[in-house]
């Protein structure tokens, strides 16, 4: 991408009913984003024909739909879009998703400041269990994740061609972000996240929520986690005061090679954390309380459970006899790091 230049960008949205959403999604973007954009490309995944006739009523320059003989799935919908598109970026949105602004000019300038930027996207209406003010951010603005989640987000087009894009073993859907993140990642490429680029997100908009999805869930969890076993790391790093400044080179690396591979740290201490380095980094002050709850997550859900204890010398006494009771109960592994 030439970065004397403003690049140019295609939308892409996949389509599967939902009509009324859908709609307001196609509205919204050109409200906003229609000066910043070239063409919006419509892949409709078979959907009804009160959606069709919705999409074949556009009267939008900009829009072109396209219609699926047979319902393909999110991952084919969008390569095969993203494969007529000639442009520098390519924007992927949800169709339950609405733009209320024009973020673009933001998420391009992340891409012109750091070429090793692949993929970034927006916050959404879950974003609140986020302080972001406690992240540290990149260049451009952005903060660096390492699980993408692709209901919203500003691509490379010729990385995402060069990737294979998403990967079709997923089927109809869920988890082939997850993955096309986990490939990014093993290449060099950063993904990120923008806090101050905002979209809505319906979420479950054309899937829903009922039986098929938790089935179709399921199902590419567990093939993810095939894919990528080390996914399932949730480590517990427990402290009293010491900040990452603290740490030695051999724990920071152990850390970084945790999230690389998928996973998440939360980070217990006696005091709150200023800066954190990624999403996948979470922090509460330490307690008898965080501790029980944090070992009771996910009893259904293998993925969330906590899979082994980190412990600093410079945590407490009390803290350390209730870890040591907690890793009997759970059979886990802990681990004792010394502060630099």
């Amino acid at each position: 991408m030439n970065k004397s230049v403003n690049p140019s960008v295609d939308v892409i949205i996949p389509v599967y009913n939902a009509p009324e959403l859908t709609r307001r999604c196609i509205d919204s973007v050109i409200t906003y984003l229609g000066e910043s954009i070239r063409t919006i490309y419509i892949q409709d995944d078979a959907s009804n024909n009160e959606t069709r006739k919705m999409l074949d009523s556009l009267l939008y320059e900009q829009v072109q739909v396209y219609h699926a003989l047979s319902n393909q799935g999110f991952g084919k919908s969008v390569n095969e879009a993203a494969a007529r598109s000639d442009a520098d970026l390519v924007l992927i949105l949800n169709s339950d998703t609405e733009v209320y602004e024009n973020f673009l000019p933001l998420l391009c300038h992340a891409f012109a400041v750091d070429p090793e930027l692949a993929v970034i996207s927006s916050v959404d209406d879950r974003s609140a269990k986020y302080d972001f003010e406690r992240y540290m951010r990149r260049p451009g603005g952005y903060i660096i994740t390492y699980r993408f989640k692709g209901h919203a987000f500003l691509m490379r087009r010729n990385l995402f061609i060069e990737m294979g894009g998403f990967d079709l073993k997923f089927g109809r859907g869920y988890y082939e972000d997850t993955d096309l993140g986990r490939r990014l990642d093993q290449e060099g490429w950063r993904m990120g996240v923008h806090p101050d680029a905002y979209i809505r997100h319906e979420s479950g908009g054309s899937f829903g929520r009922g039986q098929s999805y938790r089935a179709l869930a399921k199902r590419n969890r567990k093939f993810y986690h095939s894919r990528y076993p080390d996914a399932c790391r949730n480590i517990l790093l427990v402290s009293g005061q010491c900040t990452m400044a603290d740490l030695s080179v051999e724990l920071t690396d152990a850390i970084e090679h945790v999230f690389r591979q998928g996973g998440s740290i939360h980070w217990l201490t006696s005091v709150p954390l200023p800066q954190l380095s990624c999403l996948q980094m979470r922090n509460n002050q330490a307690s008898i309380r965080m501790i029980v709850k944090l070992m009771l997550r996910g009893w259904s859900r293998e993925d969330k459970r906590i899979s082994a204890v980190w412990i600093l010398s410079d945590a407490s006494g009390l803290l350390r006899v209730l870890l040591a009771l907690c890793v009997r109960v759970r059979k886990l592994k802990i681990q004792k790091w010394k502060i630099e």
